[in-house]
């Protein structure tokens, strides 16, 4: 509080808005040498770990916090699709909040009033409309911040800060429509941590630590590596523990990978030795293997079966478990697996261990099917088989 009451008073005097640099008793840079330019059509896609300086430096850009050094240009009209109804006044009905909006944004009530139900089909609370937002669910709530910013504001340049999950998966592609749309004929500036979106939006990368930019490139494959080695998958064990993943070997094309966090082509055939052993109680077991993103998202799932396409069931023992996972064609990222083993009989989780074996994925291309996509394995057991002769 005093350092801000202090640069307040150097401002009305005249002078230079901070300390010329110097940094105070426990200040940091949260954002420091940064220098970019974006043109009409183009979209910058601004990456990094929480605390990376991202949000600071869309504030700047937005000119809710002044740059101690430096300046920043813009020429056209600046819209962004940040918070997403965070101004809305929880006592005014949707209708009446759409307008006081327009109002702060300085637009006449008869443009407004030519796209009112354009917004409230956009939103698709049309019954709910002329109810207070206070009555509203956060879904709704942001599903009308969106299509407020979205229909009324034509910008020249465009901040969005992480507006794209918002509501159902039909209302999420409705607005990854209308962002690809106004993205087109503006300069784009997009914060996500979600790399599939980066993939499809961006024309340009720029990967954020600690307030400095380590990478700027037009190569979003780099940019995305480069920002998947920042990210650490947390290695957790759950379930009953009347089972365990002794080990999960990763092999590639015939050859092991034996490194973690080494980088693997989204062609390359690739297959998964697994070191089983379950306890004595159990009669008998299913696996399934999980493939994760850095997001913690599901994005390929195996499901061990047996010859005649049925889960197999593992008996009490340990086991070695070869699992042919194919080309597994994912976007560039880091990505790491989840082993699961559950009763067969009743459904209980025996054991279940993320963060196996982490990975990263360096891909030219972009694959338009980031979701869970089920696959079924054939599979090759030893039933037994002591796993102590290192075989």
């Amino acid at each position: 509080m005093w350092y801000g009451m202090r640069d307040i008073g150097s401002e009305l005097l005249g002078r230079r808005h901070g300390t010329d640099g110097v940094l105070r008793r426990e200040e940091f840079w949260a954002v420091k040498g940064i220098s970019f330019e974006l043109k009409r059509g183009e979209c910058l896609g601004l990456i990094g770990h929480n605390g990376a300086g991202k949000t600071t430096l869309l504030r700047m850009l937005n000119g809710l916090i002044k740059p101690d050094q430096g300046r920043i240009e813009m020429r056209g009209k600046v819209g962004a699709l940040i918070a997403l109804g965070a101004g809305f006044n929880p006592v005014l009905t949707g209708r009446e909040n759409i307008y006081v909006n327009a109002a702060v944004l300085g637009m006449r009530k008869q443009y407004v009033d030519s796209k009112i139900d354009e917004i409230i089909d956009f939103a698709e609370i049309r019954e709910f409309i002329n109810s207070p937002v206070q009555a509203y669910s956060s879904g709704m709530n942001v599903r009308l911040g969106f299509a407020v910013a979205a229909i009324l504001i034509e910008p020249d340049i465009l901040f969005l800060d992480e507006v794209l999950a918002v509501g159902d998966i039909g209302f999420t592609i409705k607005c990854l429509n209308t962002v690809r749309r106004i993205s087109n004929k503006s300069a784009v500036v997009f914060v996500s941590h979600n790399m599939q979106q980066i993939s499809w939006f961006c024309t340009r990368v720029m990967v954020m630590d600690h307030g400095s930019v380590l990478i700027d490139s037009t190569n979003l494959s780099e940019g995305i590596d480069q920002y998947s080695g920042l990210v650490k998958h947390s290695k957790q064990t759950s379930g009953t523990g009347e089972a365990e993943v002794l080990r999960l070997t990763l092999i590639s094309d015939g050859k092991i990978i034996e490194t973690e966090g080494s980088a693997i082509d989204p062609s390359a055939e690739l297959t998964v030795v697994l070191g089983l052993r379950i306890d004595e109680s159990v009669t008998g077991a299913n696996l399934l293997i999980v493939i994760r993103n850095d997001a913690e998202m599901p994005v390929r799932t195996f499901p061990v079966c047996n010859c005649e396409g049925k889960d197999a069931a593992y008996s009490s023992g340990e086991h070695l478990v070869e699992i042919p996972l194919g080309p597994i064609e994912l976007n560039s990222g880091k990505y790491a697996f989840v082993v699961s083993i559950r009763d067969a009989s009743s459904g209980v989780i025996l054991t279940r261990d993320q963060g196996l074996h982490p990975f990263r994925v360096v891909s030219r291309f972009n694959y338009w099917s980031p979701g869970v996509s089920p696959r079924v394995s054939r599979l090759v057991s030893i039933n037994n088989k002591s796993l102590l002769d290192g075989q």
